[in-house]
């Protein structure tokens, strides 16, 4: 059974839906290995210009599926302790899957986000809460670290590190308004509000060049990791230079402007 599936609500937008809500989205091999196939399939659509992340019914997802998480695929022949690491590579490499992806990607969190489902909609690019939204970092309530998928790296890049280090360290549940006002989701939105929002962002995004969106999510996740302003406005240089020189986007832009009209982009 595929715990993941892939609709198309609009043109050049797909929705990758995690879809185990008996067991709220929770996270095993089972539900893993598909959403890896659902985020390759996407990112390889080139009629896909923005994706959306989302789990059906109430809970975006439980985090690890604490009864039955079963086994990493690969692992014929395997000691046990390659299997351990090969078990947590498999899920940790969601996070940088989805950041390798070059349409944008749009969480849209409801209900429960915990442990690894916390952690997950880090590898997106905006964050849109639903008021039903929880984030809590579930490994230090279960006895393990509360440090995975990332989320040592990126929290405190979102939220700041004194509030980052908060939330981890105590495990305690943070609702949508906090998340918001911290910095973790951009928008809280109704609930029966939350798809309608992030489509409705998503639409708008496709207005604009698919080849300018792809190329601006490259650098401000690589801007996220470098060391200077100066390398940073580097990188922003040649960017901005590739895709001047390599589309009529601009001169697009101008008719459009001109003509009063929404411009077309090719590029």
């Amino acid at each position: 059974m595929a715990y993941v599936k892939i609709e198309k609500p609009a043109p050049h937008v797909s929705a990758i839906i995690l879809d185990r809500p008996e067991r709220m989205n929770a996270l095993s091999f089972e539900t893993v290995v598909p959403l890896y196939d659902a985020i390759r399939e996407v990112a390889a659509d080139n009629d896909t210009w923005v994706a959306i992340l989302t789990g059906a019914g109430r809970g975006f997802c439980s985090g690890l599926d604490l009864e039955d998480h079963g086994a990493p695929p690969g692992i014929a022949g395997l000691t046990m302790s390659r299997i351990a690491i090969r078990a947590m590579e498999v899920m940790s490499d969601l996070v940088p899957a989805l950041r390798a992806m070059p349409q944008p990607v749009i969480a849209a969190i409801n209900g429960p986000a915990y442990g690894g489902g916390m952690c997950l909609p880090l590898g997106a690019d905006i964050r849109i809460a639903a008021r039903s939204a929880r984030f809590r970092a579930a490994g230090i309530t279960n006895g393990l670290t509360g440090t995975e998928l990332g989320v040592s790296f990126l929290l405190p890049r979102l939220v700041g590190a004194s509030r980052a280090f908060e939330w981890i360290l105590s495990g305690r549940e943070i609702g949508a308004e906090e998340a918001e006002r911290g910095g973790l989701v951009s928008r809280v939105v109704a609930d029966d509000e939350l798809m309608p929002a992030a489509l409705g962002l998503a639409e708008e995004m496709c207005g604009w060049s698919p080849h300018g969106i792809a190329m601006t999510k490259k650098v401000l996740w690589s801007n996220l990791e470098t060391g200077s302003l100066t390398a940073a406005i580097d990188l922003e240089n040649r960017n901005q230079l590739l895709v001047r020189l390599t589309t009529q986007n601009l001169e697009e832009a101008i008719r459009a402007r001109r003509e009063k009209r929404k411009p077309s982009y090719l590029d």
